[in-house]
């Protein structure tokens, strides 16, 4: 069963800086030599909310990169996902990994 890998990625540190695109091209760049393509929702960022461990509310500004695979390499996303988790100085990147079924059809039209 073929997945889709998403990478949340925060656009901002935790003293709101935003981070520089270099390290988001270079995510790009990573992903699609390993993975032969990748998408990147970047137009509109999504907000993340969550609760910390004092019970405050937190947000992040974040976009999805996400890469299709035919099976889940665990270790080298756990590995990956610790270097960008590093690179964006997060204390947890999320990852996620969905199932999905292909509805891609084929044009008609003669090339």
């Amino acid at each position: 069963m073929p997945f889709v890998i998403q990478l949340l990625l925060p656009l901002y540190d935790n003293n709101r800086q935003p981070f520089s695109s270099t390290e988001f091209v270079r995510v790009r760049r990573e992903l699609t030599d390993r993975f032969g393509g990748v998408t990147a929702h970047t137009r509109s960022p999504a907000e993340g909310f969550w609760e910390d461990d004092e019970g405050h509310t937190r947000r992040d500004d974040v976009i999805i990169v996400e890469v299709m695979v035919e099976e889940i390499e665990r270790a080298w996303w756990h590995a990956y996902g610790t270097e960008v988790a590093g690179r964006f100085a997060q204390e947890e990147m999320v990852i996620r990994a969905v199932p999905f079924e292909s509805l891609t059809v084929k044009s008609a039209i003669p090339h």
